[in-house]
């Protein structure tokens, strides 16, 4: 008999049908090691630089953390990225029911509900399973803006044509780009970027109920979410081309590669007036994540679906499987006390300093291990 896969929205399909030969193995890889990052692979560069006092280390795991206000780390690109993906997917998802024969507005709803789960499963990722006053709800989230930039790039996708799609996408950032030049927050000067002055945060501030991250600014807010539904259409603009059967494997390789090194060409030329920066998610931003999230799936493509080497992914495809599991796990489990259990002993057997690098390691295998189970169990957590 063969094992159902249970998703978040309370249905279930055949293990037969998701390991269908549409599915890619290596968007599953690349999501898996999107994850890998924030499960805790960020953590042993930071343990090692500690440990080590080098400037080499150092600056590696500077990357690994957010710049203050404008400007650019690979840390940056992990949301976006996941956002560009589950675009990439719906093709491969939402264009396979329309291929079945399922109506768009059928469709549709299926997207406004899980959109809806994903806000609120962000709500629980923010403030846990308790009742407080809606004055100390933070209501914006990762999730959330995953869940709304989706469910907008997926209307747009049931009901526009692929060159539709690509308008629709300059629309977005070039409208943003210039709302955000020509107004702003009142008492600051149009165009003011500032977390203050800005347009976008003011908005915030007047639209979103209950407090924000930042207090006068929301990394995820609401507004700010508009060029982050681009981020999303890029992504079902490139899961499109991956799923055309009558294109070849390697002009689906170039045409990713080098769109994406033109997006990184125009993103620095537009940062000169529109800087990148990932707490606005500005029109430059997209270009810089969007050409990276290209070149990376253009690369993860070439090796595993189109050159066939699969089995050295395998480890980060059992993670991107069960991606929002993991992310949201944390609310859940103490993976530190589970952590420690297992493994202290080898912390105190190594001793200072590098005892912290080798409990960072073993967090991410006891993650890991878990994520494992439930692969095994063909146990998948499906939003």
């Amino acid at each position: 008999m063969a094992k159902t896969v249970t998703s978040a929205a309370g249905d279930t399909a055949p293990d037969s049908i998701n390991a269908a030969p549409t599915r890619l193995l290596s968007l599953d890889a690349l999501r898996g090691f999107d994850m890998f990052w924030i499960m805790g692979g960020e953590e042993i560069f930071h343990t090692m630089a500690k440990a080590t006092g080098s400037p080499f280390w150092g600056a590696i795991a500077n990357q690994f953390t957010h710049p203050d206000w404008n400007g650019f780390h690979l840390y940056d690109l992990i949301f976006p990225l996941f956002l560009f993906m589950a675009g990439v997917s719906t093709p491969f998802s939402v264009g396979r029911e329309l291929e079945k024969g399922k109506s768009k507005s059928q469709l549709v709803l299926r997207v406004i509900k899980r959109a809806f789960i994903l806000v609120l499963l962000g709500l629980v990722v923010n403030n846990g399973l308790k009742i407080m006053p809606i004055s100390e709800i933070r209501f914006a989230s990762v999730l959330g803006r995953i869940g709304i930039a989706y469910m907008f790039a997926n209307i747009i996708y049931l009901y526009s044509s692929q060159r539709a799609q690509m308008v629709w996408f300059w629309v977005f950032i070039i409208g943003y780009w210039l709302l955000l030049k020509f107004t702003s927050a009142p008492g600051f000067p149009h165009g003011d970027l500032t977390m203050q002055g800005n347009f976008a945060s003011y908005m915030d501030r007047i639209i979103l109920p209950g407090r924000l991250y930042l207090g006068i600014h929301d990394p995820e807010g609401l507004f700010s979410t508009i060029p982050a539904i681009s981020t999303g259409l890029l992504g079902i603009i490139t899961g499109t081309i991956l799923k055309k059967t009558g294109l070849p494997q390697m002009k689906k390789v170039a045409i990713l590669a080098i769109t994406g090194v033109v997006f990184l060409v125009i993103a620095q030329i537009w940062n000169l007036d529109f800087p990148i920066n990932k707490n606005l998610w500005t029109s430059s931003f997209v270009m810089q994540v969007g050409g990276i999230s290209l070149l990376l799936m253009a690369l993860f493509y070439y090796i595993i679906d189109v050159l066939g080497y699969q089995k050295w992914s395998f480890y980060f495809r059992v993670i991107g499987m069960n991606s929002i599991l993991i992310y949201i796990s944390g609310k859940f489990i103490k993976w530190s006390y589970t952590n420690t259990g297992f493994f202290g002993w080898l912390g105190d057997l190594i001793g200072n300093p590098y005892n912290a690098v080798a409990l960072a390691i073993t967090f991410v295998m006891v993650k890991w291990a878990f994520l494992y189970y439930l692969y095994q169990k063909k146990t998948f957590l499906r939003v």
